[in-house]
């Protein structure tokens, strides 16, 4: 009588009787196997045999029961009772019972086990996206479910499916080694492309792998998704201003900074030429047909096609034939140059140091005239006194 209590105490806690072939029960939970033909009262003419992860090969109880009372035991009924399945106790289970007239019936079980896990989350998810570049979304994380199960994620509500460019996923399952749950963890890489949704939602799901049960939603996390500035080609030639003479050499060279790896392409009025890519262009020996506008084109990853600004390359020759406008030419100009204002700086000092000389033996003439004319009249009368003296000589001589 205690036990056939004890037997409706764990009918109306949890379970039912069943019949299937294939069981599935919650980790934890008590599980109730029947035995088919078995009769309804003692004295019972049956046997229950067992194969699961917890025997090496068949076991066999018997209603008197046993050391195994603990992990299952056979009710007055026939039927087999495991108190707490857990996950050692997959396997088969298998029931013969023959009746009072002798007849003969079997039992067969197939017992799976599970435990759901608690809401998968999105653990380091990022809040913004940028176009054109691999992105990681976030780790999404399940913890405590068995069997595994699997992960799944979701853009704008429709499933992402890897593919290994735009999408990628990373997946790890991690099983605990004393309860044998599974931790399961996906992180998400995505690439967005140019014009998609500007704020797509993101999420992630659990599903079991256990027929009814439906999947495990995280809370969805909205995005931001910008776009950079494309990056500019900056076109440089030599010579300065792209001007030489007929047989000279031009070199254009297209500079990428940010996207050292873009194959660079040329174009010369409009037209693309027939060279491989390369960032420098080499126009060696120029000749009239040189002449044009050159620019450099790159296909950017995120922004498609990019085109440099223009360049002209002009060859001018002067009436002697000589290259007008060439390096070599402008800086001898302004040698030239330099050296003209430096000698009509000399000339105009030189003018104004004459100018000054003159004006100064001028006033010093002027201040010599007065004195010169006293000299000559002191001059004249010695020579007046210097006469009669000489008269008077000549005449008292014999």
């Amino acid at each position: 009588m205690a036990a056939a209590g004890a037997w409706v105490l764990v009918f109306g806690l949890w379970g039912a009787v069943v019949g299937d072939q294939n069981i599935t029960a919650r980790i934890g939970k008590p599980l109730v196997l029947n035995c088919r033909g078995a009769p309804k009262k003692p004295p019972q003419q049956l046997e229950w045999k067992l194969n699961t992860g917890r025997t090496e090969a068949w076991k066999v109880l018997s209603p008197q029961g046993g050391p195994w009372d603990s992990v299952a035991r056979v009710l007055p009924n026939g039927s087999l009772l495991l108190p707490a399945v857990e996950i050692q106790d997959e396997g088969t289970f298998r029931c013969r019972a023959t009746s009072r007239n002798g007849k003969e019936t079997r039992s067969t079980y197939q017992v799976r086990v599970y435990q759901i896990p608690g809401k998968p989350e999105i653990v380091d998810p990022v809040s913004e996206l940028v176009t054109g570049v691999p992105n990681k979304v976030g780790t999404c994380l399940s913890e405590g479910g068995y069997p595994a199960g699997t992960l799944n994620w979701h853009w704008d509500g429709k499933p992402l499916i890897p593919d290994g460019k735009g999408i990628s996923v990373q997946e790890e399952t991690r099983r605990h080694p004393e309860t044998g749950l599974f931790t399961l963890q996906s992180v998400l890489t995505v690439t967005p492309t140019l014009g998609g949704a500007p704020h797509p939602t993101v999420s992630c799901s659990f599903s079991p792998d256990l027929p009814r049960h439906g999947a495990l939603y995280t809370d969805p996390i909205q995005l931001s998704v910008w776009e950079p500035v494309p990056p500019e080609l900056q076109l440089v030639v030599e010579p300065e201003g792209g001007i030489v003479a007929p047989g000279g050499t031009v070199t254009l060279t297209c500079e990428t900074p940010a996207q050292s790896s873009l194959q660079i392409h040329w174009i010369k009025d409009g037209m693309p030429l027939p060279l491989p890519p390369n960032p420098v262009l080499l126009l060696s020996e120029v000749r009239p047909q040189d002449q044009g506008a050159y620019s450099c084109v790159a296909t950017h990853p995120r922004h498609g096609p990019l085109e440099s600004h223009a360049i002209h390359v002009h060859i001018i020759e002067t009436e002697e034939g000589s290259t007008a406008g060439s390096v070599e030419g402008q800086g001898l100009g302004m040698v030239a140059l330099a050296l003209g204002i430096l000698g009509g700086l000399g000339i105009a000092a030189l003018l104004i140091g004459a100018t000054k000389w003159q004006r100064q033996r001028r006033r010093g003439e002027q201040r010599k005239a007065p004195e010169n004319e006293e000299e000559e009249e002191e001059h004249e009368e010695l020579n007046q006194s210097e006469e009669p003296e000489a008269a008077e000589g000549s005449a008292a001589g014999p």
